[in-house]
């Protein structure tokens, strides 16, 4: 059987541009977008759309304002897991909306987690499910004092 490849996306000047206009600002309408551009609409709309189905663009999302962000209680978490067990354990933090993100890492540990709670004792209680999942052998945390350093592009929201 025949190995279906993935061809590597191309960008040029346009794509990339725009790119980094989306990032700035997801939900600019497309004409403002075309205009900054100076393009057509339609190739907006053509190429967001292209952007989409090769992968480039994987989705939108909302990024929380300072109020959630201060008020919430943060911490990365390194897992060490029984490779036998991997995939359920990636299964059951899938269905943990406290875990923000999960990578797997070379080193130590197998993932290292970004958790986010509303509170020390809801963490508390997350890392006592973490370390108490099938196949987890080894956790290590450490929670998030303060962002030094945010390269995420913001917007402000304008009534």
């Amino acid at each position: 059987m025949r190995r279906m490849e993935h061809p590597q996306a191309r960008l040029d000047e346009l794509d990339r541009h725009l790119l980094a206009l989306l990032q700035t600002n997801a939900r600019a309408p497309t004409a403002a977008l075309a205009r900054q551009l100076k393009v057509a609409r339609t190739t907006v709309v053509a190429r967001i759309a292209r952007l989409e189905r090769e992968g480039v663009v994987a989705g939108y999302g909302v990024r929380l304002g300072q109020r959630v962000e201060q008020a919430a209680v943060r911490a990365f978490c390194a897992l060490r897991v029984q490779a036998r067990s991997a995939s359920a354990v990636i299964k059951a933090l899938e269905r943990m909306p406290e875990v923000e993100g999960a990578w797997a890492v070379s080193g130590e540990f197998d993932y290292m987690l970004q958790l986010r709670c509303d509170s020390t004792q809801a963490l508390d209680a997350l890392l006592d499910q973490l370390g108490q999942l099938d196949g987890v052998q080894q956790t290590q945390t450490s929670m998030v004092l303060s962002q030094k350093i945010d390269r995420r592009p913001t917007e402000d929201i304008q009534s």
